[in-house]
């Protein structure tokens, strides 16, 4: 124990000792913190919660991963064992509704090695009670696979997006990392004074306007980077499902949200989810770099109605007359353009045998 009395506490101390952090300093103890960290603390989904995942949405979400998984695995040629690993499950109600499609597929279950990757004893404690039956096993990092060499089937599901990133801030034509301090006793944002130099930056950001904020997850793209490897070399695919850009660009994305609003990031360390736009050309490099395919991203609209979304509307209103407003509005809202639709994209990495269906469609 620390003995501090939050988690502001500690990041004060800890500026007054060693002088303005980075941003994905910030990020990492406000999510992971081991005593004050939000995801270590909390279960952020739901109404209850601060946001809701498409798995939360519409059943049909997860089935259609599932139905993802089921064909990646029959295309891998069903082996008689694969590991399945979902990166940061929430609740399990993505697999759990996977499940149902899986349950369809012969031999599948029965050649599935569940391995869920969560910190959160929260959050493990109820994917226990809605996968126990399938025996998974829990790790804290990708790297504890590494000598596991079964195919592999990966998800990860609005999991990037909460990774620490780095902000980097153009200033009199010269880049500068940004970073938090103390200004009248409150958290408050600067820049470091050493020059970054440019090239240390993508051709496309090197002459972008003053005052613009280029972003980068370091952490993502070394996760990313496992993850090609293992694809790689074991065979099999990984699914990203994350909101942000096709294109590496400028901007500054980094948000905060608290019962489903946005609140000053800065203000209640580990009190709310910090979250950042993906930037899918940086991970797809990673992927290719790595050893993997890298297939074109696909919205999420395009994926779910690639899959048959419609037609599984109309069976389950066909089924449940009476909640035929709700389901329609959860398909809308997992499809739809003006919402969930074109903002969240998906990354597919496969290993070079591969193409999974429906990332070889147009």
């Amino acid at each position: 124990m620390s003995g501090a009395k939050n988690l502001a506490e500690i990041i004060k101390s800890q500026i007054k000792l060693e002088g303005p952090i980075s941003l994905s300093t910030y990020m990492g103890l406000c999510l992971t913190h081991p005593e004050f960290g939000y995801y270590k603390n909390s279960d952020p989904l739901g109404k209850s919660g601060d946001f809701i995942t498409a798995p939360e949405i519409s059943q049909m979400f997860g089935e259609f991963i599932g139905l993802f998984i089921a064909q990646a695995w029959i295309d891998l040629g069903s082996p008689k064992e694969f590991n399945l690993i979902e990166l940061g499950p929430g609740r399990g109600t993505l697999l759990q509704d996977a499940f149902r499609v899986f349950s369809k597929v012969e031999n599948l279950t029965s050649a599935m090695k569940l391995i869920l990757l969560e910190t959160s004893d929260v959050l493990r404690q109820a994917q226990k009670e809605k996968l126990g039956h399938y025996n998974p096993i829990w790790i804290d990092e990708i790297g504890d696979i590494k000598d596991n060499k079964n195919p592999t089937i990966i998800i990860a599901n609005e999991f990037f997006d909460a990774l620490p990133i780095k902000q980097f801030q153009k200033q009199n034509s010269k880049w500068h990392e940004r970073a938090i301090g103390i200004k009248n006793k409150k958290f408050a944002w600067g820049l470091t004074p050493n020059e970054i130099p440019k090239d240390a930056f993508p051709s496309n950001i090197i002459d972008a306007q003053d005052n613009s904020i280029w972003e980068v997850g370091f952490a993502g793209l070394r996760l990313m980077s496992e993850i090609a490897e293992i694809i790689a070399s074991n065979g099999g695919a990984f699914l990203a499902i994350d909101y942000g850009y096709a294109k590496t660009q400028t901007g500054d994305t980094f948000q905060a949200v608290k019962n489903h609003q946005y609140v000053d990031a800065l203000a209640e360390p580990g009190m709310a989810d910090l979250t950042a736009h993906v930037d899918f050309e940086a991970l797809s490099k990673a992927a290719t770099n790595a050893g993997a395919v890298a297939h074109k991203l696909k919205t999420q609209g395009q994926f779910l109605s690639l899959l048959g979304i419609n037609e599984r509307s109309e069976q389950l209103i066909k089924a449940n007359p009476d909640m035929a407003k709700e389901i329609s509005a959860a398909k809308q809202r997992l499809i739809s353009d003006e919402q969930m639709g074109s903002l969240f994209k998906l990354l597919c990495v496969s290993s070079k045998e591969l193409i999974p269906f429906p990332f070889g469609e147009n």
